[in-house]
């Protein structure tokens, strides 16, 4: 008679332990898409600097001021240009009759700011950097710091989903316990080294997470940087620690989906 008492209870409660197993196990599958979303995002940034594409705020400055010298000394060596051999006497009195009832306006007009560069070369840049669809490295910037605040909050839900799927396991006795167990743990090794430790305690440890100024001087560090080592350990802090924690992710939703599956084949026993 117990028995006949107890077991309708045990299965209600295995029944509504395994609703709340679905609600947050909807949610871990959402959390993971995201996740793994905003880390595609993240290395799509190093590589669009990484090649070039996306220029850094410091080789912006260098060219522009490469751009301007070039132009200032052309533009000087031609203004001060004279000409050379017998006509050179008559040129330049003919030069003057021209030049002598024109205002010093007129000819700054004429011949231009030796120092000035050229302003219709700088307009057509500028708008060419102002465009919408122009990709440029402020709004990299915006991207990238909006990836990671994201990261981090879908990363912590992604831990604490894991944590109750492995209470509610233990207190319906709905089995799998060795899969939810190791997907916790590996959902929180992942968060722990996700995290941007360096911004805490710089250089001594260091997370997955970077923000636009490291990537901006990781890749300045590389450009002028001419060593195999530097240039291992930049590959290796950009691209190899984050296959790492990707890794470490995707064993995590597998061991998720394993648990699941474990869930649903002693239901089946029962």
């Amino acid at each position: 008679m117990n028995d006949s008492q107890v077991s309708p209870n045990n299965l209600l409660d295995a029944t509504d332990c395994l609703e709340a197993i679905g609600v947050f196990r909807g949610w871990k599958n959402f959390l993971f898409a995201i996740i793994i979303l905003s880390l595609l995002l993240t290395q799509a940034c190093f590589w669009l600097v990484n090649t070039g594409y996306i220029k850094t705020t410091a080789e912006s400055d260098s060219e522009i001021a490469k751009s301007v010298q070039t132009t200032a000394s052309v533009t000087m060596g031609e203004s001060t240009s004279v000409p050379e051999g017998p006509e050179a006497g008559s040129l330049q009195d003919t030069s003057r009759q021209e030049t002598a009832g024109l205002s010093e306006a007129s000819i700054r007009e004429i011949i231009g700011e030796p120092n000035e560069p050229d302003k219709k070369a700088a307009a057509q840049e500028k708008t060419k950097g102002d465009s919408i669809f122009a990709i440029t490295f402020e709004k990299m910037t915006v991207v990238l710091h909006f990836v990671n605040a994201l990261l981090i909050l879908t990363s912590i839900l992604y831990c604490l989903t894991m944590l109750f799927s492995l209470k509610i396991s233990l207190l319906g006795r709905l089995g799998g316990i060795n899969h939810i167990c190791r997907a916790f743990f590996l959902s929180l090794l992942f968060l722990i080294l996700l995290l941007p430790w360096q911004s805490i305690f710089g250089s001594f440890v260091i997370g997955a997470m970077y923000t636009p100024a490291e990537l901006a001087k990781g890749y300045t560090s590389h450009s002028n940087s001419s060593g195999m080592l530097p240039n291992v350990l930049y590959y290796l802090r950009f691209t190899g620690y984050w296959a790492f924690i990707v890794l470490l992710l995707l064993f995590s939703q597998l061991r998720s989906a394993r648990w699941a599956r474990a869930i649903l084949r002693r239901l089946e026993i029962i």
